[in-house]
C-alpha cells in the first residue's frame, strides 16, 4: 500500500506519546451554568490543542461519538505558526526566530511538511478519543485535501473511509482560470463496520408542511377533499421555499399528508393481482411488475394505503411523516456568508473571518450521533461546534455534550466563550435591544485551562499550590495501564480501588485515601492497609489479581505472591508520558 512521507515525519510519529500530561483547571468566573457548568457536562478548554487532548484523554478516551475539526487550510495566507516541541534538528530549526518570522506563509517552501507534522500527532490522539462506532469529520480545501486523505488513511485506515463530501459555498472574486466555490469534508470512521447501516437527516421543508397539515385537519375535520385542495393551494404559494419540493405530498387523509406512487416497477413481481373488493384482476402494464404480493397488497388495502382510481387502476399512498428522513448526499450547498452574518448578529461584530456554519454542523451531528453522545472539536475557533450541539439538543430533546478546544486565549474568551454563552442565555441580534430577543438554547459549560504538567522536572508529582489530586493521579494511572478512562466511583465514594479491567483490579494509595495521611497509615502498603483494601474476586469466586500503586511497600515478596498483588511505587513506576 502506498504511504505518505514528508520532512519531519520520523520525528513526529511517536510525538503524541511523548506529550506530557497536564493538569486541568476549571475557571468558575468564566464558566456558565449550574455548579460552575459542571452539571452540563460541556467543556470549553483554552490551551494548545495537542496538550489539551493529552490532558483530556484519561477522562474521555474511547467515549467520543463524533469529532468535527476545521484545521488551518494552509493556504499561505493564514500565517499560522508551527510550534510543537519536538526533539529533532530539522524541527528545532523551524522553531528558531521570532514568532513573526516563524509564521507559515505562501513563501515557506516547507509549509506542507510543517502542516503534516502539526496534524499527525493531533489526529493520532483524536483517533484514541473515538468510540468504536464513532466518526471523524474534517473540513479542508484544495491546498491540503490530497495530503490529508493519505494521512487519514494512515491514521484510521483506508477501509474506514466513509466519504469525501463537497461543500458548495460562495464564488471567490480572486478566481483566475477556474472559479473555485467549494471545499471538502472528509469523513472517516473508527471502525466503519460498526457504523449504522444508514445515516439519515431530516428532509428540508418537512416541518412547515406537517404544521400546515395539522392546521388544515383542525379546520376541515374528516373533510379530506377540502383539506387536500387547500394543501395544494398552500404548496403553490410556497414556490420559493424548500417545502415546495415536497408538493407531491398534496393529499390528506386520517393518517396524514401523502403522495400517490405507481405500485409497479420494471423487474417487479409478475402475477395476477386480485382486487379484494370486486374479485377482478387488476391489469398489469407490459414490462412491469408489482411492488408487493397479494397478501401484502391486501394488508395495505386494510390499512388504507391503496387508492383505487377505478376498477382497473390503483396507486400506492406514501406518507410524508414516514419518509421525512433522507440519506445525506456527498454534495451540498450552503452559502458561506450566511454563517458570518448569523455570527455577526450573535456577537455584534464581524471580527471572526470565515466561521463554520452551525446549520451544517448540526446536520453532521444529527447524522452521526445519538441523543446522549459526546461531540469534540479541537480547533474550536468561533465555537460553531458547541453552538451546533446545543441547537441539536434543543431540536430533539437530546443531552449531547461538547468538548471544544481553542488555543488562542483572546479568541477563546472574547469570541468562542462569548458566542456559546449568548446562544445559551439568549441575545438581542446585533446587540440592538430594540430588536426581538432570541431565546437561549439552555445548558452550560465549564471553562478550563491547562495547568502545569502532572510531573515536575524531577519526575515527581506536583506539590504545593499545584498539588496533584487523588482523582487526577487515579485517572492518569488507570488510563496508562488499561487504555480506558477511569470508571465512575460507585455511589461517588472515594476508594483506593480505582477500577478493574480484564479481571485485574487497580488500587491507588495516595493523598490519604484511607483517611490517614501518615506514612504508616495510608500511602504505604502494610499489613494494616492491605486489610483495608476492598476485596477483588473473579466470576467463579476466586481471588483476582491486584495491582497496587503506593509510595512504598512493607510486605515481603512471598506475601505479595500469596495475596496476588503486584506492587508499583509512585511516582517512579508511573508512566510519565
Amino acid at each position: 500500500m502506498a504511504t505518505l512521507n514528508w520532512i519531519g515525519k520520523e520525528a513526529v510519529v511517536n510525538h503524541h506519546r511523548k506529550v506530557p500530561y497536564r493538569l486541568l483547571k476549571a475557571d468558575p468566573s468564566l464558566s456558565v451554568g449550574e455548579d460552575g457548568g459542571l452539571a452540563s457536562g460541556n467543556l470549553l478548554v483554552q490551551g494548545d490543542n495537542l496538550e489539551a487532548l493529552k490532558a483530556l484523554l484519561p477522562y474521555y478516551g474511547g467515549k467520543v461519538k463524533c469529532i468535527y475539526i476545521d484545521p488551518p487550510y494552509n493556504t499561505g495566507n493564514e500565517e499560522w505558526v508551527y510550534n510543537d516541541n519536538v526533539n529533532s534538528p530539522q524541527i528545532r530549526a523551524w522553531l528558531e526566530g521570532t514568532l513573526e518570522s516563524r509564521k507559515v506563509d505562501a513563501d515557506d517552501l516547507s509549509r506542507h511538511d510543517k502542516w503534516l507534522c502539526m496534524m499527525y500527532p493531533r489526529l493520532m490522539l483524536l483517533r484514541d478519543f473515538l468510540c468504536e462506532d464513532g466518526a471523524l469529520f474534517v473540513s479542508i480545501d484544495d491546498n491540503e485535501v490530497a495530503f490529508l486523505r493519505l494521512l487519514l488513511d494512515e491514521v484510521l485506515g483506508s477501509s474506514n473511509f466513509v466519504a469525501e463530501m463537497i461543500w458548495e459555498g460562495a464564488f471567490k472574486n480572486d478566481a483566475r482560470q477556474i472559479g473555485v466555490n467549494h471545499e471538502y469534508v472528509l469523513v472517516y470512521a473508527k471502525n466503519r463496520a460498526l457504523l449504522p447501516r444508514e445515516w439519515a437527516v431530516p428532509k428540508e421543508g418537512v416541518e412547515p408542511v406537517l404544521r400546515e397539515v395539522d392546521r388544515l385537519r383542525a379546520i376541515h375535520g374528516e373533510d379530506y377533499d377540502s383539506a387536500s385542495a387547500d394543501l395544494a393551494g398552500w404548496f403553490r404559494a410556497m414556490k420559493a421555499t424548500p417545502s415546495f419540493g415536497l408538493r407531491r405530498f398534496r393529499f390528506i387523509d386520517a393518517r396524514g399528508a401523502y403522495k400517490e406512487d405507481d405500485p409497479t416497477a420494471p423487474g417487479g413481481r409478475r402475477f395476477q393481482l386480485i382486487n379484494p373488493h370486486t374479485g377482478t384482476v387488476i391489469p398489469l402494464r407490459p414490462n412491469r411488475g408489482w411492488a408487493f404480493d397479494q397478501n401484502e397488497f391486501e394488508e395495505r388495502v386494510k390499512q388504507g394505503r391503496i387508492s383505487f382510481v377505478n376498477d382497473k387502476s390503483i396507486m400506492l399512498r406514501t406518507y410524508l411523516h414516514e419518509t421525512d428522513k433522507v440519506t445525506p448526499q456527498s454534495v451540498f450547498y450552503q452559502p458561506t456568508r450566511s454563517a458570518s452574518e448569523r455570527l455577526g448578529r450573535i456577537l455584534d461584530s464581524g471580527e471572526f473571518e470565515y466561521p463554520k456554519d452551525e446549520v451544517i454542523l448540526q446536520r453532521f451531528i444529527d447524522m452521526a450521533t445519538d441523543p446522549g453522545a459526546i461531540v469534540m472539536d479541537s480547533f474550536a475557533g468561533s465555537g460553531t461546534t458547541g453552538h451546533a450541539v446545543l441547537a441539536m439538543n434543543k431540536a430533539d430533546g437530546g443531552n449531547r455534550k461538547f468538548i471544544c478546544i481553542e488555543m488562542d486565549e483572546t479568541i477563546c474568551k472574547t469570541i468562542t466563550r462569548e458566542r456559546i454563552t449568548r446562544v445559551i442565555e439568549g441575545y438581542h441580534p446585533g446587540g440592538d435591544r430594540k430588536k426581538e430577543r432570541v431565546e437561549g438554547l439552555g445548558g452550560g459549560f465549564r471553562y478550563v485551562t491547562l495547568g502545569p504538567t502532572l510531573f515536575d522536572e524531577h519526575g515527581r508529582f506536583r506539590s504545593g499550590e499545584d498539588k496533584v489530586t487523588f482523582g487526577q493521579l487515579a485517572a492518569h494511572i488507570f488510563f496508562t495501564q488499561t487504555g480506558e478512562p477511569l470508571p465512575k466511583q460507585v455511589n461517588g465514594k472515594r476508594s483506593p480501588l480505582i477500577g478493574t479491567f480484564r479481571g485485574t483490579a487497580y488500587y491507588l494509595l495516595y493523598n490519604g485515601i484511607l483517611g490517614d495521611r501518615s506514612v504508616s497509615g495510608g500511602n504505604v502498603l502494610t499489613r494494616e492497609t492491605l486489610a483495608m483494601l476492598p476485596k477483588h474476586t473473579l466470576a467463579d469466586g476466586s481471588p483476582g489479581p491486584r495491582v497496587v500503586f503506593g509510595e512504598a511497600c512493607r510486605l515481603s515478596d512471598a506475601t505479595l505472591r500469596r495475596e496476588g498483588i503486584e506492587f508499583r511505587q509512585i511516582p517512579y513506576q508511573v508512566e510519565v508520558g
